[in-house]
């Protein structure tokens, strides 16, 4: 391949131009409130306790400096993924998530929620008021995402057909609930839910692989995959990269801004060094992200 793989966020729109693509569909962006946020990365300044590798999180600015970044590397809507914890965090985060939106008119109205008996409500609000994309943490929020007070909302936004970004693999750290078989039982149940996987479920690989290939409405998405990072603690087997190429409509660009430990570029890199073609890149990078999230980029 002729491209030339960014070595710097100043070049990714060198990257998209020679693809002939407007831009880039990222999936997996964060933005919290800011006492949130400063917990958060708090915990990945203290990464070395919980995961035995150093976490310096690069992008670690005002939230005004961090828009306009990835408004300069060509993200034309910018996700807002929050995730709660614990109980009663799901309903203010939706909140904050609505009046976010409303205040950035190109980020991307978000939602998340908690197995509690007020989830199906506030979900049900939350998607009233227009919010197009979910983030749901299994791991972080150590639930079981066939939890019954989840019913609710699994079905109103399999209804809705609206997008759930999941953290259910084991990685950085396996959690009670983590893995494939819990995700199966929610989609054998709600089978035309949308799903995307994060971090392509690493490092269930293949387990993950094997739903986005079974149902129709589930994807991967490519957060912090293939990066010299994430090879060194969770690497993706060699007969992983080789389903890569049939997986080419089912994959869409995850980052994980800010929360990354090395400069967004790195993320384009690891993608175009697979060498798996332009066509492959342009899907991943543009195509395939516009397409699921349509509504939201006409």
């Amino acid at each position: 391949m002729s491209l030339q793989a960014p070595a710097q966020d100043s070049d990714v729109a060198g990257l998209t131009s020679a693809l002939g693509i407007p831009g880039l569909a990222d999936i997996h962006v964060h933005f919290l409130p800011e006492r949130m946020l400063a917990k958060v990365w708090d915990y990945f300044d203290r990464a070395e306790e919980h995961y035995g590798t150093a976490w310096p999180v690069r992008y670690k600015w005002d939230q005004d400096q961090r828009l306009d970044h990835l408004r300069s590397i060509g993200l034309k809507r910018i996700p807002a993924l929050t995730y709660p914890h614990k109980a009663a965090m799901a309903g203010w985060l939706n909140e904050w998530n609505a009046a976010f939106a409303q205040a950035q008119p190109d980020v991307i109205h978000c939602g998340t929620f908690f197995p509690e008996p007020e989830a199906g409500a506030y979900v049900g609000h939350a998607l009233d008021r227009g919010a197009q994309l979910f983030k749901a943490h299994v791991q972080v929020g150590g639930y079981a995402p066939t939890d019954i007070l989840l019913d609710p909302v699994w079905a109103q936004l399999q209804e809705a057909q609206t997008p759930v970004v999941i953290h259910a693999g084991s990685a950085p750290r396996p959690g009670r609930y983590t893995g494939v078989q819990l995700v199966r039982e929610v989609l054998d149940r709600y089978p035309r839910l949308t799903l995307v996987i994060a971090h392509m479920g690493m490092p269930e690989y293949h387990e993950f692989a094997d739903l986005a290939e079974t149902f129709e409405n589930v994807y991967l998405d490519t957060t912090m995959n293939f990066t010299g990072f994430t090879e060194a603690v969770a690497p993706a087997p060699q007969d992983y990269l080789v389903r890569l190429a049939g997986l080419r409509e089912k994959i869409i660009l995850g980052s994980d801004f800010p929360n990354i430990p090395y400069l967004y570029a790195e993320q384009l890199r690891a993608l175009v060094d697979l060498e798996l073609g332009e066509d492959w890149l342009r899907s991943v990078l543009w195509y395939n992200g516009t397409r699921l999230l349509g509504r939201i980029y006409q």
